[in-house]
């Protein structure tokens, strides 16, 4: 692979002299009247890459199979490199993108008493929930509530379970929301209950979930998904005008611990 041997010296002709210019002082460029080939070509680019941006590499007139080969690989690995790492970031942005987060898994219905087997009772005036103490024919008034259990690709809680609660035969579920800068208990209206089937992680519908962590045998905490280390929460039993809303574990005067009674 020679220069010499493939081109016809000729000199002092204006492509020379353009090429010239662009060349180290002492080195020439000599273009031959044969057609050109990919081998020139080649020779040619490698010889131009080489003396523009190469490291390391001794000046000559030659270049050997070697070289052209070593060169060609090096370009390609590199170019290989790029696009398989490109390729992974994508699909990691992807798979991210169609991750469902949580998922309905099932249903049942339910009542909540607190440490004081105080009933979760629901004021229609002012669409709160409150716990009171019920006796006799008050039952009734006892909140019957649908119990949805959620699921997700990878769990990221061990002795938890997403849930959202909804009240029986109603369009009203149960969301933490922060307001004024603290989580607080509200009831909302879900008109398409097909919403609540699967909620993406990231997306504002969290505020419905909860996670459901047992503590003894049928008594459980209900942390917000929304607002974590926040939990439903009740008064002592001589307060019965506050109502059952969000508070962190540690609060005075308010029970986080609640029997969760299943009725199918």
């Amino acid at each position: 692979m020679e220069f010499e041997s493939n081109c016809s010296l000729m000199k002092n002709t204006s492509a020379s002299v353009a090429w010239s210019s662009k060349l180290p002082q002492g080195l020439d460029v000599e273009i031959s009247h044969h057609p050109i080939t990919l081998h020139c070509v080649a020779n040619l680019l490698i010889a131009m890459e080489r003396l523009n941006g190469g490291k390391g590499f001794t000046l000559g007139t030659e270049f050997r199979d070697e070289d052209l080969l070593n060169f060609l690989l090096e370009s390609a690995v590199d170019e290989h490199i790029v696009l398989e790492l490109g390729s992974a970031h994508t699909e990691h942005i992807e798979a991210r993108s169609r991750a469902p987060g949580f998922s309905s898994k099932g249903e049942y219905e339910c009542s909540v008493t607190d440490s004081e087997n105080k009933c979760w009772v629901l004021n229609e005036g002012s669409m709160e929930l409150h716990a009171m103490m019920l006796q006799g024919g008050s039952s009734y008034h006892k909140v019957h509530l649908n119990l949805s259990t959620y699921v997700t690709p990878v769990p990221s809680e061990t002795e938890a379970r997403p849930v959202a609660l909804g009240i029986k035969g109603s369009n009203l579920y149960l969301s933490c929301i922060t307001s004024g800068g603290t989580p607080t208990l509200h009831l909302e209206e879900v008109a398409d209950k097909e919403q609540l089937k699967s909620i993406n992680h990231e997306s504002d519908m969290v505020r419905f979930l909860f996670y459901k962590r047992d503590t003894g045998v049928d008594v459980s905490t209900l942390e917000s998904a929304h607002s974590r280390n926040w939990f439903i929460s009740t008064a002592l039993q001589q307060d019965n005008t506050k109502m059952v809303n969000m508070c962190q574990r540690a609060t005075p005067n308010r029970f986080t611990t609640f029997t969760i009674q299943r009725h199918n």
